[in-house]
């Protein structure tokens, strides 16, 4: 049989098939060979009533290791500019993810009726990514969500306490998802969601929950070369060749097109500070210190 991978949890694997969901364990083979099946994975599976192995999983379009799913159509960033309060250092990192593994980025900005959170959402509105804002208390800007989702596989992801949980139930009421409460003191919530799981959201729309972080790790970008960080600011691309030398590194080389066009007001200086610290930290491969 074949099926998707909706739920994963303490080694099992929820297929859904045919209208039924299956509880499997993986076999053997996967262990051996380094994979495991995803949240998001087509696979092939034997079963005995509701219970089976996932015998085989099929090839991804894209996958991730935090949150852990595959096959995603677009990740739904949110964020939020009160308590917890997201960064754009966050998000810069989350969009080069996304940049590599070929997967749209949404960025959605929560909890909007107490602060609607102006300057990330001209960064990012700017910079050319999908942006909306939302609340999860008063339904501003649900409708236009679920619109922009309709038909795609799609995950949720964000530090913990910014309301991934809260838009779901928004979206979704019968879903009831527990939603924590946000330290005042620390100024970040507690992780409520423990696993990743994907809901039906209907008219061929699937939406993952994921558990939230409040430090982003960022194993997919050890791969990254230095050289082609460039590629993943999308801002950066009409001026990428313009420049003085074919290996401008767009940090202090005279004649950079790329910061030219910072001075200019087309690249947004958030951005481009993202871009300068990323490069170093991938120079010196410091990835332990963002742990």
């Amino acid at each position: 049989m074949e099926g998707i991978i909706i739920k994963a949890l303490s080694g099992f694997y929820y297929v859904a098939a045919q209208g039924n969901v299956y509880e499997c364990r993986a076999r053997g083979k996967f262990r051996l060979d380094g994979t495991s099946p995803l949240v998001g994975d087509a696979v092939s599976f034997d079963a005995d009533g509701t219970k089976g192995y996932v015998t085989g999983v099929h090839e991804r379009s894209n996958f991730f290791i935090r949150p852990a799913v595959a096959n995603i159509d677009a990740l739904v960033f949110i964020a939020a500019n009160t308590n917890p309060i997201t960064g754009p250092f966050l998000i810069d990192r989350v969009s080069v993810i996304t940049e590599e593994a070929g997967c749209e980025l949404i960025v959605c900005i929560n909890k909007t009726d107490i602060d609607p959170a102006d300057e990330l959402y001209s960064i990012y509105s700017s910079s050319g990514f999908e942006t909306l804002r939302v609340s999860a208390e008063t339904g501003e800007g649900i409708d236009e969500l679920k619109e922009l989702l309709r038909g795609r596989i799609c995950a949720f992801t964000g530090n913990s306490g910014v309301g991934k949980s809260s838009i779901l139930n928004a979206m979704l009421p019968e879903l009831k998802l527990p939603v924590g409460e946000v330290s005042e003191k620390l100024g970040r919530g507690r992780h409520t969601t423990r696993h990743v799981e994907l809901f039906d959201a209907g008219e061929g729309t699937f939406i993952a929950d994921t558990p939230g972080f409040a430090s982003f790790e960022i194993e997919m970008m050890q791969t990254i070369e230095k050289q082609h960080l460039q590629y993943d600011f999308r801002e950066f691309k009409p001026h990428i060749g313009s420049c003085r030398f074919a290996d401008c590194a767009h940090l202090k080389e005279p004649g950079c097109a790329v910061t030219q066009a910072l001075h200019e007001g087309k690249i947004r200086k958030s951005r481009y500070d993202s871009y300068v610290r990323l490069y170093d930290m991938i120079s010196k491969n410091k990835f332990w210190e963002n742990k």
